[in-house]
């Protein structure tokens, strides 16, 4: 009787369309080999190809890029749930933004993706007392991205932050699952309590660009925050606020308003 044996290998088919479209690349541009090699291809792993990418971009005369990969590292292996999130924010741009047509994309050009994973590893930092680690890492992100976010922030998964220039989050505010904003979005706080101060934006929320939220204040689950509008007072749930200071103008438009993208004012509104 012959015993056999079966060597499972774990699938992902998500790393494996990145690779793929990473070799595609470097067929079509070899000027680009070097940079898709080191970023993509000489990795094996999701994981790893975002610790070298993270920790290249945030390295510095003052951390090196060894140091700054072990912490990312370090992250992941401790806490699966940055690994997920960090899938769920590469869908979220993949699928909202319709600039994006790659799953490279994310990983290798659009600063809002990399930034929001240089947060979660500096959040978690945070969470472990690590704080002067989180702050260098949220130095470096505002330094190199133009994104602002306290490690101290919390923020959900599948976040899809656009163009993410001057984006500024504070140190109290929660942000739920499935958000889109754009540039020159700042939830913050008001005067100097050092309190809860910050906004609580629920799930599936739509900021358009340039949206001011002030204060400790909830924005309801899919509602739309108008462009340029600055938010004061909470805002009910599937509602579409403008203005300044934004009053509600109308219903969201659509159940899942971060999803669709849709910023435009119906005719009623």
């Amino acid at each position: 009787m012959f015993e056999t044996r079966t060597q499972v290998t774990s699938v992902d088919p998500v790393w494996d369309r990145i690779t793929a479209e990473a070799q595609a690349a470097v067929e079509k541009e070899p000027l680009m080999g070097g940079l898709v090699h080191a970023c993509i291809l000489h990795h094996k792993s999701l994981e790893r190809a975002l610790s070298y990418r993270i920790s290249a971009k945030l390295c510095s005369n003052e951390m090196s890029m060894m140091v700054l990969r072990e912490i990312v590292e370090e992250a992941y292996a401790d806490d699966k749930a940055l690994m997920n999130a960090a899938r769920a924010d590469l869908m979220a741009v993949y699928e909202r933004d319709p600039a994006c047509h790659r799953l490279l994309q994310p990983i290798l050009y659009f600063k809002g993706y990399q930034a929001m994973q240089a947060y979660r590893v500096a959040h978690w930092l945070w969470q472990k007392g690590r704080h002067d680690l989180a702050y260098f890492f949220q130095m470096r992100s505002s330094e190199i991205f133009g994104i602002d976010i306290h490690p101290a922030a919390k923020i959900g998964k599948g976040i899809m932050i656009d163009h993410a220039h001057s984006i500024v989050i504070g140190e109290t505010a929660v942000v739920g699952d499935n958000v889109s904003m754009l540039h020159s979005v700042t939830l913050g706080g008001t005067g100097k309590e050092e309190e809860d101060r910050h906004p609580k934006i629920e799930d599936g929320v739509l900021i358009g660009a340039g949206a001011k939220v002030l204060g400790n204040i909830r924005v309801g689950h899919c509602s739309r925050i108008a462009a340029g509008s600055v938010v004061l007072q909470d805002v009910p749930p599937c509602k579409t606020v403008a203005g300044i200071p934004a009053k509600i103008v109308g219903e969201a438009g659509c159940d899942q308003p971060s999803i669709s993208m849709d910023h435009m004012l119906g005719k009623d509104q």
